[in-house]
């Protein structure tokens, strides 16, 4: 991270500067400290949140997943003693693996406030480092894509079996076939229950709408590459587009991306969704679970080196292979590495 170009975040449309303090070689990920940003002030009062007066001063309670109770207590509690020293505040956070509030009291309002903004910013910042566990998706798993799917594969493995990388531990699962919308990081019940009526309020309030009620007919079309050579390929996917020629699919998945990055439940990675379903990808090679392992939205991988296969003739043979034409008629949240009887991932929620 460049000093003078510290990374942003964003909370409550509030601005803050993140600073990484290196005093010591074995410094952790907790040791992170949060500053406002130049328009802002964290001792101000702040309407984003309540502060209780009591008997004794104030308080203000956040309600926070138990997974990142660590975040705010740091190493040896250093981090929880940092802040409450410089706010002149205490915190109070529930056991570990016990889900509840964390309390901050104090006989200063602006203390109270400065602690819980900070507090906040810490918990967004680190809420970013999780693994995500959802994601909304379109299936595509539907028998007729399945066998057209393949036959593609049976194909490629005749037609492009030389080329460099390509093996069959390279394709996706057919049962797993699917069009991601977004990822989510949801760490506790309360927060899977917040998504799924987020997903609820969304078919009242636009998709019903844009939909009629009635399924969108969609076709799965060609297949693309995702980085610049396609030489060096780690991920192909098959084109996705409505039959009618409508943008109806790329409207309702930008209202929902847009929906879920407002309510702070999905990170914002693009204007508009890539509506893409991935064929081939490097990633399977060392885990055929690792369907949503990345986001190839951003390339982002968990594996630091993947064996990338020369997409070249595949593009030139299959531009055009058809797979065929399916009827979407929900959006899931479906939970990373799980499967139901389908084979396709298991739903924690659905529109």
């Amino acid at each position: 991270m460049e000093v003078l170009r510290p990374t942003l975040i964003r909370i409550g449309g509030r601005v803050y500067r993140k600073n990484l303090i290196r005093e010591q070689d074995n410094q952790r990920e907790e040791e992170e400290e949060f500053c406002a940003g130049p328009t802002d002030c964290a001792d101000e009062p702040c309407d984003a949140f309540v502060v209780e007066e009591t008997e004794r001063g104030f308080q203000c309670r956040v309600e926070v997943p138990s997974p990142l109770y660590k975040y705010i207590i740091g190493k040896k509690g250093e981090t929880k003693k940092r802040l409450e020293t410089e706010t002149r505040t205490s915190i109070s956070i529930p056991k570990p693996g016990i889900e509840g509030e964390i309390v901050i009291t104090g006989q200063h309002r602006s203390g109270v406030i400065s602690a819980r903004t900070r507090i906040d910013v810490l918990l967004e910042s680190f809420r970013k480092k999780q693994p995500f566990t959802h994601f909304l998706s379109f299936a595509l798993n539907q028998p007729t894509i399945q066998e057209k799917f393949l036959q593609f594969k049976e194909e490629v493995l005749e037609k492009c079996s030389k080329d460099d990388g390509i093996s069959s531990s390279l394709f996706q699962n057919p049962a797993k076939l699917h069009l991601t919308l977004g990822t989510l990081v949801l760490l506790n019940e309360q927060e899977i229950r917040k998504a799924c009526h987020l997903l609820q309020s969304c078919k009242e309030d636009f998709v019903d709408q844009i939909t009629g009620g009635k399924p969108l007919t969609v076709e799965v079309a060609g297949v693309e590459y995702m980085n610049d050579d396609p030489a060096m390929t780690d991920v192909l996917y098959a084109k996705v587009h409505m039959k009618d020629g409508s943008d109806r699919l790329q409207v309702i998945a930008d209202q929902l991306v847009e929906r879920f990055v407002a309510s702070g439940l999905m990170l914002k990675e693009w204007d508009r969704v890539k509506l893409h379903a991935t064929v081939m990808n490097t990633l399977f090679r060392k885990d055929p679970s690792a369907e949503e392992r990345n986001n190839p939205m951003t390339g982002k991988s968990s594996f630091k080196e993947r064996e990338s296969f020369n997409s070249r003739n595949i593009l030139k043979l299959f531009s055009n292979f058809y797979f065929g034409e399916v009827q979407l008629d929900s959006v899931c949240l479906s939970q990373r590495f799980s499967s139901d009887a389908s084979g396709y991932y298991a739903t924690s929620g659905q529109l």
